[in-house]
């Protein structure tokens, strides 16, 4: 039996030997590269923490005292060891356990977590409220991958040494390089400082300097001297600054070193912060190679670390590609995206045209504003974010570009039900929160072409303008070779019916044709329309049908509430038209995680659903009547 066949939680490691951490390290790995094979999932992340999982574990006595882990695609060894190991290969699968931390599903979960930057906030929340309820637990808040990077961090980090709470951050940083000679100092500095003895030495004289006098002067000479080695030493002096003991850094890999350390931490109770060099991908070489194609991935072949299928070109590499091509048209194109090139396809872009392109870590609000200053000077910033992302940047979509009508384009990746990252990254509120911008175009393609089309038709319009398309596999109709603009505010009816007009908003539209074929063998004859804008909406196109057929069906991958449906609704109100009216979409919850196929059908939005829901809501619906509404 191996050592992690006997962890039933946290409370099992605390009788191994660091020898036998180390063995159970190993083994931790093997079982997340087994199913991350096969399931697929942020795999460099989570092999770059297992030690210091274990450490934290080993160290503090969870779940009284509380880890948040940020972003959370780096807890796969945190939940493999607190009691979810016999369901670990049903990870981010429909039904099974989450790819991230969710405190429904574990009591060790402390925080729900998925957009990166939040932990700090999150830990001094529960700092100050244990304080305030007279508790004793520990709160450690471990960030790292890059979300150092974004401002709330760094909000969280200055409250936090404002408050002076009894709080450890530990900053996971698989970037910095230390040469060897350096490195050394800096791990001897680091034990010293860590030192118990040191701690209670340093308190110890402040308890002694307080109140005395030239107690001040005495105290600020020896801080100024302190803060003169570890600034030369090591690159903590920031977070002294900002109030907080900097310990570090420290070899993440190492386990000794590791516990030791934590050891002497959580006896601390002041605010500090423990600097840990990891490598991303630790123990699967491919990974270590390279690490940003394995930070997130599909299925793939352990041997080789290649994928396992290969399918369509995606809507991502779609985008692309057609950006590239208008790019070469227009040097006034520029991308900008945050800390995620590979993600939203834009690496081709920065390798074309590294001047035109600008990687702002994860700062979204400032790349939207940063935005906002190149088109006031006249260049196209396209902005290629992930839909829910863009949700951190809303009131600068508003302030700085829509209020002065900036041509910025946002290019919305993964807009819709983006599959097994579940309700963290589901982006379904896009068209609902983007709708009610002033001035803001906002378009949906139904494929690759329009997509592109769309994009061409952004960067010639003069204000704010926005397409958001789907994760995965595009249609397979490609781009076409003269990529031509769409005129604003024209969709296209794609079937003449005579029973209902089915109205969608983008790629859905395949299912939609789908069901458009089974209820016409059922003898229910639909007319289709590809609405390509949700705004302006084709008001004549869809009045037109509704007049027709007497009944509306509106279809999209986005919240129900204030989005395409209520657009739809909003314009035949507006103009007296009275036909009952079906909105499908997503519905008012958040939605789990599992295939993007298998949510669709839960949600009633595949194929055959869609059929036998407009087939029994027919029934119900004579024409002429007062507007109904179904979710």
């Amino acid at each position: 039996m191996s050592i992690l066949d006997r962890i039933e939680g946290p409370g099992d490691l605390k009788g191994l030997s660091i020898k036998e951490l180390e063995t159970l390290a190993q083994e931790i790995r093997e079982a997340i590269l087994d199913v991350v094979s096969q399931r697929g999932g942020h795999l460099a992340p989570s092999l770059g923490v297992v030690e210091l999982t274990l450490a934290l574990h080993y160290v503090f006595d969870t779940p009284h005292d509380k880890i948040v882990w940020d972003v959370g695609h780096q807890a796969y060894a945190h939940k493999l060891l607190t009691g979810r190991r016999g369901f670990f290969h049903t990870l981010r699968q429909y039904g099974g356990i989450s790819g991230f931390p969710k405190p429904s599903e574990s009591p060790y979960d402390a925080f729900a977590t998925g957009h990166s930057s939040t932990s700090i906030s999150a830990a001094l929340g529960m700092a100050v409220a244990r304080d305030l309820k007279g508790e004793g637990h520990k709160v450690v808040a471990v960030i790292g991958d890059g979300s150092m990077t974004a401002g709330l961090a760094f909000e969280g980090l200055n409250h936090a040494g404002q408050l002076d709470r009894d709080l450890v951050v530990v900053l996971n940083d698989n970037e910095m390089c230390i040469s060897p000679t350096k490195g050394a100092l800096s791990h001897y500095l680091s034990r010293r400082l860590a030192d118990p003895g040191y701690l209670r030495f340093r308190e110890e004289v402040k308890r002694l300097a307080v109140g005395k006098p030239g107690g001040d002067v005495f105290l600020r000479a020896v801080r100024k001297f302190e803060e003169s080695v570890k600034g030369f030493f090591t690159p903590g002096i920031l977070f002294e600054e900002l109030g907080f003991k900097y310990v570090g850094p420290v070899r993440g890999h190492h386990l000794g070193e590791l516990v030791k350390t934590l050891e002497a931490v959580r006896k601390a109770k002041e605010p500090i912060l423990v600097h840990v060099l990891t490598k991303k991908g630790k123990g699967y070489e491919p990974a270590e190679r390279e690490p940003h194609r394995f930070h997130g991935v599909g299925p793939f072949h352990i041997e080789t670390g290649e994928p396992k299928a290969k399918g369509k070109i995606s809507y991502t590499q779609a985008f692309s590609q057609a950006l590239l091509r208008l790019a070469e048209e227009d040097d006034r194109v520029v991308a900008i995206t945050a800390a995620m090139p590979d993600g939203t396809g834009l690496t081709p872009f920065a390798q074309r045209f590294p001047q035109r392109f600008f990687d702002v870590g994860i700062a979204e609000q400032h790349a939207v504003t940063f935005a906002a200053g190149l088109a006031a000077q006249g260049m196209r910033p396209v902005v290629a974010i992930y839909s829910t992302f863009l949700q951190r940047a809303y009131d600068q979509i508003i302030h700085d570009v829509a209020l002065q009508d900036l041509p910025v384009t946002f290019a919305l990746d993964r807009g819709g039900l983006v599959g097994a990252d579940g309700p963290t990254h589901h982006g379904v509120f896009d068209l609902s929160y983007l709708r009610c911008v002033p001035r803001m175009v906002l378009m949906t393609p139904a494929d690759e072409e329009e997509l592109a089309r769309m994009l061409k038709t952004a960067l010639e319009w003069e204000g704010p303008a926005a397409l958001r398309y789907p994760r995965g596999e595009a249609t397979g109709v490609g781009i076409p070779i003269e990529i031509e603009p769409m005129e604003v505010g024209k969709g296209e009816l794609v079937r003449e019916g005579k029973d209902l007009v089915l109205v969608v908003a983008g790629h859905l539209l395949r299912e939609a044709q789908e069901a458009v074929d089974l209820l016409e063998k059922r003898g229910i004859i639909p007319a289709l329309v590809n609405a390509r804008f949700v705004k302006p909406l084709d008001k004549d196109l869809i009045l037109q049908w509704a007049a027709i057929t007497g009944r509306v069906v509106t279809l999209e991958e986005n919240a129900i509430l204030g989005g395409f449906g209520s657009a739809v609704l909003e314009l035949l109100v507006g103009e007296g038209v009275t036909v009952p009216v079906l909105n499908l979409g997503i519905p008012d919850d958040f939605v789990a995680h599992g295939s993007q196929g298998e949510l669709r059908k839960a949600l009633g939005l595949d194929g055959p659903s869609l059929a036998d829901r407009i087939q029994e809501w027919v029934a119900g619906a004579s024409r002429g009547e007062v507007i109904s509404l179904v979710g």
